[in-house]
């Protein structure tokens, strides 16, 4: 049989990093075996749905690489693949359920339940949820609640003797004691079906072999579990993910460690490629001595089999090594192009402007780059005119004794010199020769001079992309203006 995973976010807010490894890994399956990747978007929870949200989910996944080949804006045919399109299928299978006995309408109030858990929590209870009590309401007391204009939710009737029992994927045999376990609403007073109800439907018609999601959901697979015998349909694998870690374990990521949005990463300078790289090693081994995977090796070498049990944590610094593995790999013009947003956004460049007239000096940056956003203060000098001179710098460097004089003696080599990287680098080589200079009293202050910084790319590399007419300029403003010793 032909698998068939999807992924269901709920757009109440933007796809963070645990949503993104859920979907990478029900990709990678469905790219492994040859099966289909849906995409489904559960918004029955109309309170909280966010439509900046639902855009966010579909951008980050196409930003992340991870096309779909079923489901929200692609279409397919076990649609609409949005959850609040297909009420009357869920109400159709409410019905069933409420008709075999397997259901029932629930006209508690929101302070009824809430005084329930209470009372139950004073009597020491260890099932602290509702108490099943509409199960056993007489015909009376039904039109009673009609007569009093509530509207009712509906209950799935869960077993209250055995166990429930299923194999995960990822953890084996798990087990379920049915007595712990309450009656749970399947339909809403609004009309909406709650996820418990909505996602088992919608599996079961769409044809999901595969159900991969955060462990978070572990303990509601018995409620499923009992949903799928309910139907009499036949439950798909279940592999349950771990939980991504803060580091240092101790907890669940949270946004102050890191677990934001995949779109801010993208804002922050991550590659695509890096984040799916990084995320794929976040609970999946691949290989021991290996880090760097593309997306190819990983589809090869994919399964279930290989998902870690225990959580897997979060190391921002591992992700910033993997960045700039991969902002190396890049060719010069590639990475142009992926920095040129950025640059724009700083008013480096405009827009039209020829990006090939920047290649050189990305060449020489590119062995630095952590983050693709780290060029925009690592290019500023050689795009500007007047740059920001690092005041540390300037007093450690500059205003020693003697800086002055070398850095006027060195003008005319300069002003002299084809000003290519090879003249540049035999001309003041020579210069240091004659005058018995070291490099340190030599290319430290023209560095500081030309750059306003101590650290740039190789010194006659970075000469050569400024250009003879503003490293004379900014040479003679280091002399006329920042070599003076203080007092």
């Amino acid at each position: 049989m032909k698998s068939r995973v999807r992924f269901a976010p709920s757009p109440t807010g933007m796809l963070h990093l645990g949503g993104a490894r859920t979907a990478l890994f029900n990709y990678l399956f469905a790219r492994r075996t040859g099966g289909d990747f849906l995409l489904r978007i559960e918004d029955t929870d109309r309170a909280r749905f966010q439509a900046e949200a639902l855009e966010d989910i579909t951008k980050s996944l196409q930003w992340l690489g991870l096309t779909w080949d079923e489901g929200v804006m692609k279409g397919g045919d076990c649609g609409p693949y949005f959850q609040s399109e297909r009420l009357d299928i869920y109400k159709k299978y409410v019905d069933e359920l409420l008709e075999k006995g397997h259901a029932y309408k629930c006209y508690c109030s929101e302070e009824e339940l809430a005084a329930q858990r209470e009372e139950a929590k004073e009597k020491g209870l260890s099932v602290q949820g509702y108490d099943g009590r509409c199960s056993r309401l007489t015909k009376e007391q039904i039109e009673k609640y009609e007569a009093e204009g509530r509207v009712p939710t509906v209950r799935f009737k869960m077993p209250k003797t055995g166990t429930t029992s299923f194999t995960d994927a990822i953890r084996g045999l798990v087990t379920y004691q049915n007595d712990q376990q309450t009656d749970f609403i399947i339909l809403k007073a609004d009309g909406y079906p709650t996820y418990h109800l909505a996602n088992i439907v919608d599996d079961h018609l769409m044809g999901i072999t595969h159900v991969m999601r955060g462990d978070e959901w572990i303990s509601s697979t018995p409620k499923h579990i009992c949903l799928y015998n309910a139907f009499g349909w036949t439950p798909p694998v279940f592999a349950h993910l771990p939980v991504i870690l803060k580091p240092g374990g101790g907890g669940k990521l949270s946004k102050r460690d890191g677990d934001v949005s995949v779109f801010q990463y993208k804002e922050k300078g991550y590659l695509p490629e890096a984040l799916v790289n990084f995320l794929a090693l976040l609970g999946w081994a691949y290989s021991e001595d290996q880090e760097i995977v593309t997306v190819d090796e990983m589809i090869k070498a994919f399964s279930l089999e290989h998902i870690n049990k225990a959580g897997a944590q979060f190391h921002v610094e591992k992700l910033n090594w993997m960045n700039g593995e991969y902002i190396r790999k890049l060719t010069v013009e590639d990475l142009t192009e992926r920095c040129w947003p950025y640059l724009i956004g700083a008013g480096l460049v405009c827009e039209g402007q020829d990006k090939s007239s920047l290649h050189y000096i990305m060449s020489l940056l590119q062995p630095r780059l952590v983050l693709l956003t780290d060029v925009v203060d690592m290019i500023s000098y050689f795009l500007k005119d007047e740059i920001d001179y690092n005041e540390a710098d300037v007093r450690k460097i500059l205003k020693k004794e003697g800086v002055k004089e070398n850095l006027a003696a060195l003008r005319p080599v300069l002003e002299s010199s084809d000003f290519t990287v090879e003249s540049l680098d035999k001309d003041i080589h020579a210069f240091m020769a004659e005058t018995e200079l070291s490099p340190k009293k030599v290319l430290q202050p023209l560095r500081v001079a030309v750059t306003g910084r101590s650290c740039s790319p190789g010194m006659f590399e970075t000469l050569f992309a400024l250009g003879k007419e503003k490293v004379l300029k900014r040479v003679d403003y280091a002399i006329e203006s920042l070599t003076n010793i203080e007092a």
